[in-house]
């Protein structure tokens, strides 16, 4: 018997496609907010396609999200490059844009990723990931977490400026009644930069801001 009739018919076949569904963050936040962010994912140890969204929900309306459509692939041990597109939708037009990066566990388990954007009209866009889980006890874990967004140019009709456009960094304390269902309360800062802190104003929202969110972080 080949090997791979053998494990196909031991069911070892570590090479079978698998799927995920994940709300890593899903929070209401101070002032009336949801929040969301969550992946799912299909395929192989090598090779799979992802489904990423993240955004904001606020009186009745989406007021940004976006969703990216990547196929990843490993291209080392814990890392995987991704490719694909990205639609933003809520407040101003919608913008697609192709997503280039990579995302994986860096030195002492801080898991990165790094997405680079092209958009219409010479428009480009980068975003950096960062978050870490410190396990205080078996089911106790704080999870500090930190997100860059920067853009190449001015585009007043979404209210992001060139630069560093705006930055959040957050901490989730979550118990995890079992692996798959974890309830959290949270601290996040949020600041806008340049211009885009200006169009912040000029719409009449904070450049700056300090919340309390409360969540759940549901897997399956």
């Amino acid at each position: 018997m080949a090997y791979d009739e053998m494990v196909e018919v031991m069911g070892m076949d570590d090479r079978a496609p698998f799927g995920l569904f994940a709300f890593d963050r899903l929070e209401r936040v101070e002032g009336g907010a949801t929040a969301w962010s969550l992946q799912a994912s299909h395929g192989g140890d090598v090779d799979r396609f992802v489904l990423r969204s993240e955004g904001e929900h606020v009186d009745g309306s989406v007021e940004h999200a976006d969703v990216e459509l990547l196929w990843g692939h490993a291209i080392a041990p814990f890392w995987d490059s991704r490719v694909g597109l990205r639609q933003d939708v809520g407040r101003g037009p919608d913008r697609t844009w192709a997503a280039f990066g990579v995302q994986g566990l860096a030195p002492y388990w801080f898991e990165l990723s790094a997405t680079a954007y092209l958009g219409t009209q010479g428009r480009t866009a980068l975003r950096v990931e960062a978050d870490y889980e410190l396990l205080l006890t078996q089911r106790l874990v704080l999870q500090p977490r930190v997100e860059l967004n920067a853009y190449g140019k001015d585009d007043p009709e979404t209210g992001t400026g060139s630069g560093l456009s705006d930055a959040s960094i957050g901490l989730r304390l979550r118990y995890e009644i079992r692996r798959e269902f974890a309830p959290y309360i949270g601290l996040q800062q949020s600041r806008r930069f340049g211009d885009s802190a200006d169009y912040a104003r000029a719409h009449g929202d904070d450049a700056s801001n300090l919340a309390w969110m409360a969540g759940v972080r549901i897997w399956f």
